[in-house]
């Protein structure tokens, strides 16, 4: 049985940079581009044309915001994906991203193993985002108080290794790059995070990150 192309819309109004990743995913053999966009109408278009699985998205747009483009998206393709990848690291800015449905976010140095391993991972139900945006998810939730004592007794128990992976899951790392830090096996790595979503009632990295935090359980 063949396994249908992942289809995918990307919207950047940098051109150079939009044919960059519009090559990225043109090149990857389990997708298919279905539009390359450069404006918040011309993606709503795109959107109402094809049944997509997934939404690129940069953030600032000449005629809206990519924000809108992910609420649209969230309207007429339910089931669909949305990954920001953006010059944006600010707080504001990622938070509308999240709410608004994106399951990932990316800065734009990204190459392009790190945007075809964040398609696949975001496609798995996982959340791919930059270190510097996990940093800004859990500054947010130290500053509304929940404090470590305040939480003591909601902790669930994470073995050393599964604390070692939390780490580095709120930093933004690979797979590779948890096993290759830690010593283990890269079979091993989802196993460890899958045990960590369950512990924490997390559905993928973004949500990990944030009731970790929330716990007290880690502190960037």
């Amino acid at each position: 049985m063949v396994t249908p192309l992942l289809k995918v819309v990307l919207t950047e109004d940098d051109g150079p940079v939009r044919e960059r990743l519009a090559r990225i995913v043109h090149e990857w053999p389990e997708a298919e581009l279905c539009a390359a966009c450069a404006t918040l109408e011309e993606t709503q278009a795109a959107i109402e044309a094809d049944d997509i699985d997934l939404l690129i998205t940069d953030l600032k747009l000449p005629d809206g915001s990519g924000i809108e483009a992910i609420r649209f998206l969230a309207r007429r393709r339910s089931e669909a994906e949305a990954i920001v990848i953006s010059v944006l690291a600010d707080e504001r800015s990622v938070l509308a991203a999240i709410e608004a449905g994106a399951s990932g976010y990316l800065l734009k140095d990204a190459d392009s193993i790190d945007l075809i391993e964040a398609i696949r991972d975001v496609m798995a139900g996982r959340s791919p985002i930059s270190s510097r945006i996990a940093r800004v998810l859990v500054r947010r939730l130290s500053e509304n108080g929940n404090t470590a004592a305040e939480n003591e007794g909601a902790r669930p128990a994470l073995t050393e290794r599964e604390m070692d992976i939390l780490w580095g899951i709120a930093k933004g790392f690979t797979y590779g790059e948890l096993a290759d830090s830690l010593a283990i096996s890269r079979q091993t790595v989802p196993v460890h995070i899958r045990n960590i979503y369950r512990k924490l009632q997390a559905s993928n990295r973004s949500e990990a990150v944030f009731e970790a935090a929330r716990l007290g359980l880690i502190r960037l």
